[in-house]
């Protein structure tokens, strides 16, 4: 029974509750500016053509998702994938969502190195994540070191492609916000919204990242009791 209901699961309940807040407070700015219309006037989607034009992008596509901030580009299509809220709204928030996904465009045509590692870490990433659980609890049940240590390595894949994302998310939001800027897209007071709503939105990478670090301590104490009991 100590394996199912242990201490440990005290860092599994931070790591849910800094991701709660995270997520609370990006959702909190994102509506309030989600209210505000910009100057502009310009949409989402104009905004995302309008920058990738200047960026001297033209061969990526910029297309309309369901959802609410499921916003996203993919280097795989070449498409900058703005939501509901974002794709046809001429608010504040929705110009600093498309221009961070604009961002990301800019970064896969100029060969950012952070994201081609990201990218080529993706299949491992996805291994560690699925099978280091199932292989760490095996390990523990059957007194199997090997599985043990196996389960805390693949886990440690997937925290480096968290890892990775944060220099990614933090420069695509800078240059989102220069773009913007230089773009006459956005006044100075709108600029800080813009910032403020990005900022919340890069947040919630860290708060991940926080949380995976506070499951790779989890594995690392439950392994090493399990050593202690094996001694």
């Amino acid at each position: 029974m100590g394996l199912f209901y242990d201490s440990t699961y005290l860092l599994v309940i931070l790591a849910a509750l800094i991701s709660m807040a995270v997520s609370a407070r990006m959702n909190t700015i994102f509506g309030k500016y989600q209210t505000v219309r910009s100057y502009s006037g310009m949409t989402g989607r104009e905004a995302a053509m309008r920058i990738l034009h200047q960026a001297g992008i033209y061969d990526v596509t910029v297309r309309h998702i369901s959802g609410k901030l499921t916003d996203h580009y993919d280097p795989r299509t070449k498409t900058v994938n703005l939501s509901d809220a974002v794709y046809d709204s001429t608010s504040v928030a929705a110009i600093g969502v498309a221009a961070h996904e604009c961002g990301h465009a800019v970064q896969h045509n100029t060969d950012y190195v952070p994201l081609k590692v990201r990218s080529a870490i993706v299949p491992a990433a996805n291994l560690g994540s699925q099978l280091f659980w199932p292989l760490f609890l095996i390990g523990l049940i059957f007194s199997l070191p090997m599985l043990v240590k196996a389960g805390i390595w693949l886990f440690v894949l997937a925290l480096a492609f968290q890892v990775v994302t944060l220099p990614v998310e933090f420069d695509a939001s800078r240059r989102a916000l220069k773009m913007l800027s230089e773009g006459g897209m956005v006044t100075e007071t709108e600029h800080d919204g813009v910032k403020k709503v990005l900022w919340a939105a890069a947040m919630t990478y860290v708060a991940a990242v926080i949380g995976s670090l506070l499951q790779l301590l989890r594995l690392l104490i439950l392994s090493g009791a399990f050593r202690r009991n094996d001694d």
